[in-house]
This record gives structure tokens, sequence and C-alpha cells, in this order.
């Protein structure tokens, strides 16, 4: 009988990448990781890794081996589950990887409901780009993923993740109030001589930034990046920069920003996923009905200067 633990660092090679990476995944030194799996080679009585450079890389046979390891960690998951569902009450923990906005807007009163009506529940948070929490949620880093996705730009797609749509967030050019800006702005077009602030390249929301500054006839001066919306939103309402920003950011504050419709009137999805084989789980099945149910609170909340909630 191969050694179940073993197995798990070889599918945990496949999935990260490297050794080292495997190592502080685990919190494992690199060398225990590489003798376990050595000694794996030597249970299996076959090649399960050879040389890349200073990397390494699957066999086939070793590529049999993370599939079937991928089956098995599925069963054990779903037995979990129902075993957590023959339960009196639901108990559990869940790990929740969320973007900054969505963790703003949606976590507070969904953290405060989860305690009150599950308060055997353990509910664990963390930040993380969409991208980097999908695929961190198929590698079971976390349980759950509140993640985005912006017009034309699809979110990466991992197997056997259940993704459910949350809601929409209208796209806005965010502007500084009139006695604020250097120049009159009143539209995209007449933004393109302002100082811009964007994401850092690679975010969905900086192609998309850039794309629709491009097809209203000029390339942004993008002088401010950030990662960090919360600095956009300063940027502007201190008339130091323009921006387009999604509703969401606004959520549950005033601003004195003015906040004009695009042309198309886009929007991003916001939504979650979760694996197959977790679906069962009570406590995750509990999360995501008590954050829908936050999400639809929100859409009553008028958004500042008087617009329509877009979520």
């Amino acid at each position: 009988m191969l050694e179940i633990r073993r197995l798990i660092l070889l599918r945990e090679l496949a999935v990260r990448g490297t050794i080292a990476a495997v190592a502080e995944a685990l919190n494992f030194t690199p060398s225990a990781v590489s003798q376990q799996l050595s000694q794996l080679e030597r249970e299996t009585g076959t090649q399960l890794l050879r040389k890349a450079g200073r990397r390494v890389q699957l066999t086939p046979q070793a590529e049999v081996l993370v599939a079937s390891v991928g089956e098995v960690l599925d069963t054990l998951e779903r037995a979990e589950a129902r075993l957590q569902a023959a339960a009196a009450t639901v108990t559990g923990r869940v790990r929740v990887a969320v973007f900054q906005s969505a963790a703003l807007a949606f976590m507070p009163a969904t953290l405060r409901a989860m305690a009150s009506l599950y308060p055997d529940v353990r509910v664990e948070m963390t930040q993380r780009e969409p991208e980097e929490a999908l695929r961190e949620t198929w590698a079971r880093d976390f349980d759950l993923v509140i993640a985005e996705q912006y017009p034309a730009h699809a979110a990466p797609h991992h197997p056997g993740l259940d993704r459910r749509d949350l809601t929409t967030d209208a796209i806005r050019l965010a502007l500084p109030a009139s006695s604020e800006s250097l120049h009159p702005v009143d539209s995209l077009d007449s933004a393109r001589h302002m100082p811009w602030v964007m994401e850092p390249r690679g975010a969905a929301s900086r192609h998309f930034a850039e794309q629709e500054c491009r097809r209203a006839g000029f390339e942004p001066d993008v002088r401010y990046e950030t990662a960090d919306l919360q600095a956009h939103m300063r940027l502007v309402e201190s008339g130091n920069a323009v921006a387009l920003i999604p509703d969401l950011i606004w959520a549950g504050r005033g601003t004195s920003a003015r906040l004009l419709e695009l042309d198309g009137a886009p929007y991003r999805t916001i939504f979650t996923a979760q694996r197959l084989s977790g679906a069962a789980s009570p406590a995750a099945r509990a999360f995501r009905e008590i954050l829908q149910h936050t999400v639809a609170a929100a859409k009553s909340t008028p958004m500042p200067g008087g617009a329509a909630p877009a979520i």
C-alpha cells in the first residue's frame, strides 16, 4: 500500500511547481520533501521525477499517480462533508479568499451573521487577488473564493470548481469634484489630459481601463500605480487623478468624487467558487447563503451622489 502522505507531496509538486514551493506551503524543509519523494520512488519501483535544469519534472508515471491522488482527496472531502451534514449542529471551518473591495463591502456583515447564527463555525478570511485565489482554492489552500471578472476578461478556469454568480458591479469614471480638478473634466474623452491611477499591469482592471481609454482614442497617462483601491479613491477625491472604479468601492461611505456613466454601462461580475467535492459541507453552504443575503441587503443601499446601487 502506497503512503498517502507521500502521494500528497507528489501532487503538491505537480500543483506548485517546485520542491521549495511545496516545502513552504506545507511547512517542511526542501530536503525533507526530497527525501519523502525519493522514498515514494522506491516504494513504487518507478522513476517519478527527472531533472530539468535546476527544477524537477514529473514523469508520465507520476502524472498517473497525481490524477489518482486528486480523486482520493475528492472522495475524502466528500466523506468529511457528509459526516458534518449528519451532525446535529453546523460545525467546521471555512477558509475564504476574497479580494479587497468585496472584503470591505460584504465580509463584516457576513461574519457577524455567521457568528450569530452558526457560532460553532470558524471562518478564516485571507485577502487575495482573484486569479491567485481561484488557483489556490483549486489547490485546496482555501475552501471558497470570492472573485471578480471584468468585461472581456474571462477569469481562469480550473476543473472541479463550482462557480456561482453573486452580483454585478457597475464601473464608472471617477472624477475629482469640480473645485479640486486640475482640468475641467466631464467625460472619458475629456479625461485624456488628466493623470490616471490604475492597478499594476497584469490585473484585469488595468487591462479593462486601458482598453476603455484606447477605444476613446487616447493612451492614458498612468502616473500612479497601486493595487490598493482605497488609494485610488483618495487620489481621485484629492484632485490628483481620475480612475475607472467599480461602485462597490464606494459602498458604505460618502465621497466628493463625481461618478459618470461610461458608454455601454460596463460592469464586473462578482462570483463565488468552491470545489465540487466540498459542496455538501454545511459550514460552507451556510457561509454562501449568508453572503448572498448580505449582497441582497446591499442592493438597497444608495450610492454616493445619489447614483443607483449597481450591486
